[in-house]
């Protein structure tokens, strides 16, 4: 892996880009400093009120040394708890959508793409396992319910040290509620919201056994809703239950078991039209649908897990975890697809589709971290490694009416399109794969002085792919890559930290050249420096972080004399060749944290631009500028019970095709009221100015559009 010199100037240079982006960056940087000053004025150094949007709980989602958000040499952001509660986010995909340097994509009802810094984020980790999404999330994983979770940390850049395979975009780390209680403790909550949204939850901890030592925790939700979206309807179903057992003072026992279903009806799959056959853009209304009435993609979810973690005399601890998730979908979906004409609403052509699906994935890792001493210092070091394979199957049933009939008037659409009759019995295998990961990392923070941490990594992963895919038989993988990490931190003074890291990560490719031989995995180099600040006794944190990722070996089409070269023996595979692929480069800004006596705001911004080896913008349907804000503050003095808060969530324009949408921005407000010292009222209201605007944009010009205004009003009883 070649190491390349760091592009500092022009890494400074997207900074510098443009006027606008130049006064952007002044608002944000000014609001920081403002703030700041403000919190000075105000003799913040005296404030004992715990702030609610700050963790500084040590992370094992970058290096697994068990790091702070400070420590940690790469772009960090933790959605706390409280900050959940008080947006009101229901799913993974709403954490991303609230966090900068992170979007999402709504593919349809069930799929969501996440991306970061213009790459597709292909991979999570469930309390530091990783795991991998299906196609676009197309089983349930991105719309799933973040109730069971304490938290939610997004590492940007290249995470290959820990997820192994994967583009340079960012990790998510989901972070299971742990049974820690030995009283009993917890909430029970209700809602209620626009288009029939009513739902019910609890969350139940208490010890199991009269001395603590065993301990339990339960959490439950059943949600019910309608949509904007005409026709549609869903029912989702969540429980979580985890047990934690102290088999001695030194060894701890966790296991739990998760479950979540969706069933969405009038389910959409793809979207609407967003040019007319004579190029011209369409208008809809925001609760229009290709969806028919028949539609439906039911998926489901089950986790279950077990950890052992011992702590040795020496202080050292070993983690060993065994994490099982099996999926299921089962769909039936209509897709609408063609030239529509303006004047009549005639030209598409319909494409009914039924599949079921299924996947499986055993993942066992463990985990050995402790301090070593050296040269008259304490440094410290981890070891870990991961085994998974993962089987997916996915078939499909033949529409024996009613297959690619053409609707007469899209415009006169009411959802009765005629279900077709299937086949009783699956007719095709459209996937049948698996997937085959290993991989062993070891890093170490050397702390060369009190002001000056290193810390060096490494990753041999191994990832195999077999099967075949739409009758596309797939065989490809690379063994024994080498992943590197390093990072230097040096504390300026007891405020501020500079840091530089170079990260990488693989991703393999189904691709051959001329002699047959598949391509080498494309890899994806993060270099990044950055400052990381806290103010206020650490109640307040800030960051910059300015990066550069390259992109290589990516196959593209080899030609010879301009004409297309084959892969000998498959006339039907054009042969590839290794190229540069896409550079981005920008940079990122955040402030969390506590600001006043319960004032807890957190915002940010985010910017990149991303072109290809030829220098054509990539990835367009992402947004290149990002503004993040949400606050909330308790009137501690006038009316304690009282809290109030807002957000701001503001993308630049993007385009796909023939499609676009121009730069729009979507306001949140909130307010809870403690009734009582247990009971409290909240209310959160949504695109508050009915902005309408497309959260998807095709290649082929279909889109779809985002939330319009909506409202939910919740009770929760705290005991």
């Amino acid at each position: 892996m070649q190491f390349r010199p760091f592009p500092i100037h022009s890494l400074w240079h997207a900074i510098a880009c443009a006027n606008s982006q130049r006064a952007a960056c002044a608002v944000v940087v000014g609001c920081m400093g403002s703030t700041l000053a403000l919190a000075q004025n105000a003799g913040l150094e005296e404030v004992v009120v715990e702030g609610k949007y700050l963790v500084n709980e040590q992370l094992d989602t970058a290096t697994g040394l068990g790091l702070s958000r400070q420590e940690t040499p790469q772009s960090v952001t933790i959605l706390t708890a409280q900050r959940i509660i008080d947006q009101n986010l229901a799913t993974v995909v709403d954490t991303v959508l609230n966090t900068v340097g992170v979007n999402s994509t709504e593919v349809d009802n069930v799929r969501n793409t996440l991306q970061a810094r213009g790459f597709d984020i292909a991979n999570y980790q469930i309390d530091g396992v990783p795991l991998a999404w299906s196609l676009a999330g197309d089983s349930g994983e991105t719309i799933a319910d973040v109730s069971i979770y304490e938290r939610v940390e997004f590492v940007r850049g290249s995470t290959g040290l820990l997820t192994g395979q994967g583009d340079p975009s960012a990790s998510i780390n989901l972070v299971r509620k742990h049974a820690t209680s030995q009283e009993f403790k917890g909430y029970a909550a209700g809602a209620v919201g626009s288009w029939d949204t009513r739902e019910v939850s609890f969350d139940v901890a208490n010890k199991l056994s009269p001395s603590g030592a065993i301990r339990g925790r339960l959490v439950g939700k059943y949600k019910e809703r309608e949509s904007y979206s005409d026709y549609f309807s869903a029912e989702t179903n969540v429980l979580y239950g985890t047990v934690e057992a102290d088999l001695s003072s030194s060894t701890l026992l966790r296991a739990g078991f998760s479950y979540q279903s969706d069933s969405p009806d009038a389910a959409v799959w793809g979207g609407l039209p967003g040019i007319f056959s004579d190029g011209s853009a369409t208008d809809w209304d925001v609760e229009t649908t290709t969806a028919p009435h028949w539609s439906a993609w039911d998926t489901t979810s089950e986790n279950a897990f077990v950890n052992l973690q011992h702590t040795f005399v020496n202080d050292w601890e070993l983690t060993l975890s065994y994490n099982k998730l099996s999926y299921e979908n089962d769909t039936r979906l209509l897709y609408l697809y063609g030239d529509l004409d303006a004047a009549t609403g005639a030209g598409l052509i319909s494409w009914p589709y039924r599949s079921e699906g299924e996947s499986d994935q055993d993942s066992f890792n463990f985990q050995l971290q402790g301090e070593y001493s050296l040269f008259g210092a304490e440094h410290e070091f981890v070891v870990g490694g991961l085994y998974s394979e993962q089987s997916a199957v996915a078939k499909t049933y033949t529409a024996l009416t009613n297959s690619f009939l053409a609707v007469d008037n899209f415009y006169q659409w009411n959802g009765d399109f005629l279900q077709p009759q299937w086949s009783d019995s699956p007719t095709t295998t459209a996937q049948d794969m698996d997937t085959e990961q290993e991989g062993l990392f070891a890093a170490t923070r050397i702390n060369v002085s009190d002001a000056l941490k290193v810390i060096l990594g490494g990753r041999i992963s191994s990832w195999q792919r077999s099967g075949q895919s739409y009758a596309t038989v797939t065989d490809f993988g690379e063994d024994d890559v080498l992943v590197p990490y390093f990072g230097v931190l040096y504390d300026i003074n007891d405020e501020h930290r500079v840091y530089a890291s170079y990260t990488s990560i693989f991703n393999p490719q189904n691709a051959q050249d001329l002699n047959g031989n598949y391509l080498d995995s494309i890899e994806g180099n993060t270099f990044e420096v950055g400052l990381k600040s806290q103010f206020l006794n650490d109640r307040l944190q800030a960051s910059l972080a300015v990066f550069r990722i390259e992109q290589d070996n990516l196959g593209q089409d080899h030609a010879i004399d301009g004409v297309v070269q084959y892969v000998p023996g498959s006339p039907g595979s054009i042969a590839q060749i290794e190229s540069e692929g896409v550079t981005s480069e920008g940079f990122e800004i955040e402030l969390v944290g506590q600001l006043l006596d319960g004032w807890n705001a957190t915002v940010g911004y985010s910017y990149f631009t991303a072109e290809d080896a030829a220098g054509v913008d990539v990835n367009t349907d992402h947004p290149r500028k990002q503004f993040n804000l949400f606050t909330t503050y308790q009137l501690v003095d006038a009316l304690p019970q009282l809290t109030l808060g807002g957000g701001i969530n503001w993308q630049d324009e993007t385009y796909q095709g023939g499609a676009s949408q121009d730069a729009y921005t979507l306001i949140d407000l909130m307010a809870r009221y403690d009734i009582t010292e247990n009971l409290n009222l909240q209310l959160n209201l949504k695109n508050l100015t009915d902005e309408k605007y497309y959260n998807y944009i095709a290649g082929n010009s279909q889109v779809r559009f985002g939330a319009p205004r909506n409202g939910t009003l919740s009770v929760r009883y705290l005991f």
